[in-house]
């Protein structure tokens, strides 16, 4: 079982259900009292949200770079960023290590093409739904996203990080999400990717008439897949 190394923190509330997951999978597959290797480095979000407000990414992307190279150094095999927005400076950390960083919006681009689905709407930070980073990376795999307006991209915002971020669950807020997502659904999307690592607190699939991507989930069962890769193959020579 390879060791994973999990940069979280960022909130806190999403790296909870990916320690829970990771653990559950393993639990899963390997039986009896097997549990994960894995390794968590919790910065202090707080001091990344003020980075990213200001538009500090190079920042941002030295504080995960460290935290990755800690990581790597106390015996992990791979990285997992356990949080979308951050993945904008996923090549940065790439670059201060030598062990691999599995890539949030590829392994559920994987999830989305095996389900053969051409169109998604996508939910997350404003930086998640306006920027390039996220939203190329699917895109050159051949899937079209859709992203709200901007007054339900605020609501979307606004949601994340002054409730979802500090453990505050909505009921108005999960009326507004499942809104928004009926209108996607509406301009044409097969499925939806909750594209925040925390939406899945607040929004799941027995919500809502559409195929849901929880991120959260499919990134941390892709940390399994990889960590159990070799238990895999010699159970099935």
């Amino acid at each position: 079982m390879k060791i994973i190394g999990l940069i979280g923190g960022m909130s806190w509330e999403s790296s909870v259900s990916y320690y829970r997951i990771i653990n559950e999978e393993v639990k899963e597959r390997l039986g009896g009292l097997h549990s994960a290797k894995c390794i968590l480095y919790s910065v202090d979000f707080e001091e990344i949200e003020v980075l990213q407000r200001n538009d500090q990414w190079d920042k941002a992307g030295t504080i995960l770079a460290e935290a990755a190279q800690s990581l790597e150094g106390a015996g992990a095999e791979v990285i997992l960023i356990c949080t979308n927005t951050m993945h904008k400076v996923a090549e940065q950390v790439e670059n201060n290590i030598s062990i691999p960083l599995l890539h949030i919006a590829d392994i559920t681009a994987d999830r989305i093409q095996r389900n053969k689905i051409q169109t998604v709407g996508l939910l997350g930070t404003k930086y998640t739904m306006e920027q390039d980073f996220y939203k190329l990376r699917l895109e050159t795999r051949g899937i079209k996203v859709l992203i709200p307006d901007n007054k339900d991209k605020e609501v979307v915002n606004r949601v994340i990080y002054q409730e979802l971020c500090l453990g505050k669950i909505n009921q108005d807020s999960k009326e507004a999400f499942k809104r928004i997502i009926k209108m996607l659904v509406e301009r044409g999307a097969e499925g939806v990717i909750l594209g925040c690592t925390e939406i899945g607190l607040l929004i799941g699939e027995e919500d809502v008439s559409v195929r849901i991507f929880d991120t959260a989930l499919i990134h941390a069962k892709g940390a399994v897949d990889y960590a159990l890769e070799n238990e895999c193959k010699e159970k099935q020579s």
